[in-house]
């Protein structure tokens, strides 16, 4: 299974069940460590790619860390559907990265 696989597989769950903030936060969180992790993978796999993946670790936490101030001042449907709609599209931003790096 590819990162791609494991990812997409991890959001389209979330997509299917965004009923409440704390399945969204869940998602978002999950998505994040399976970037971080595979960061990690890759560090020790080609340490050549430290600097790129130290990169993208900082910027997904950076983007955790907004998504997450969004939720907890989102107040009604539309706000958290802006919210999902953004880390689907952000979440394959992430996974191309990885791609790319793991090339």
């Amino acid at each position: 299974m590819t990162i791609k696989d494991r990812l997409n597989s991890v959001l389209l769950i979330k997509k299917i069940q965004m009923g409440n903030k704390r399945i969204l936060k869940k998602g978002l969180n999950e998505m994040v460590f399976d970037i971080v992790d595979e960061c990690y993978f890759i560090q020790i796999a080609d340490p050549n790619k430290l600097k790129a993946t130290e990169k993208l670790i900082t910027e997904v936490a950076d983007f955790q860390d907004d998504q997450l101030s969004k939720m907890n001042k989102a107040k009604g449907k539309a706000a958290f559907r802006a919210i999902h709609t953004e880390i689907g599209t952000k979440s394959d931003y992430f996974v191309d990265a990885l791609n790319t790096l793991n090339q």
